[in-house]
């Protein structure tokens, strides 16, 4: 691997995006005029295969959805959404709306619920909260991400190390549970802080814990946190929205090839 001799650049970090998705054109285009009127980047799709199939998913933002779809319900599509290692907030908005969606849609963890037709300062405040919910876990995930990064870099017996001081035990005490001396435990442990980033334990501790709330599957996968290798989306949209992957919607929107791609 070549490595240039020139300092990298940051990486941009891409604006957070707001997706449309409504199989009502005129509702599309007016929700999107008001959500650029506002500030805001957002993109419109006429259902959820076409939204998928644009690639956009792991993004930062949020989703506008209308309940009733051509291809699957909205309901459908948060769920697949929601089962994704960056799942993107949700908003609700929908002219047929009655309470048992509202209540499986909150419970499945959407910002609100929105009946057409919509107040503008009601949509934008919903899309406001559901991209600061967005940004906050973002945020969560690149702290957890660099802390498991470090955590991967220490060598096998300092994680032995790790774990041991995180439950408190002594230099002393994890030299005998180890079988060295207490002075190599204390190399070890020096190395353990450096290569972690923190000065006390009490950080030390905090660090442990957090990596507690990273699965077992992920922790040493060599994926960055948030990756998906088996984000299922891709075998929903085939199950879901094969019967009009073909529509001259999607193929305009997304190109032939990924509209053949998806059936295969």
């Amino acid at each position: 691997m070549i490595e240039w001799a020139v300092a990298s650049k940051p990486r941009a970090v891409p604006l957070p995006l707001v997706h449309v998705v409504d199989d009502d054109e005129a509702v599309r285009t007016a929700v999107v005029r008001l959500l650029r009127s506002a500030g805001h980047d957002a993109r419109a799709y006429a259902s959820a295969a076409e939204f998928v199939l644009a690639g956009e998913v792991g993004g930062p933002g949020c989703a506008v959805l209308d309940l009733n779809l051509p291809d699957a319900s909205g309901l459908e599509l948060q769920d697949a959404l929601s089962s994704s290692r960056s799942p993107l907030p949700v908003v609700f908005l929908t002219g047929h709306g009655d309470v048992p969606s509202t209540v499986r849609a909150m419970k499945a963890g959407a910002v609100d619920f929105l009946t057409k037709p919509v107040n503008p300062d009601l949509l934008l405040k919903a899309v406001a909260c559901a991209l600061e919910r967005d940004a906050r876990r973002r945020a969560t995930d690149s702290k957890l991400a660099e802390l498991k990064e470090r955590y991967r870099r220490l060598t096998p017996r300092e994680r032995e190390v790790f774990g041991c001081v995180v439950e408190g035990r002594l230099n002393k005490q994890i030299a005998g549970d180890l079988g060295a001396s207490e002075r190599t435990i204390k190399v070890h442990r020096a190395r353990v802080m450096h290569k972690m980033g923190v000065r006390f334990v009490a950080q030390l501790v905090r660090a442990g814990e957090q990596l507690k709330t990273i699965p077992a599957a992920e922790q040493d996968t060599g994926l960055p946190l948030g990756a998906s290798r088996d984000f299922p989306m891709d075998q929903w949209i085939r199950r879901r929205c094969a019967p009009i992957i073909d529509a001259p919607v999607v193929r305009q929107a997304v190109g032939r090839d990924a509209a053949k791609e998806c059936r295969q």
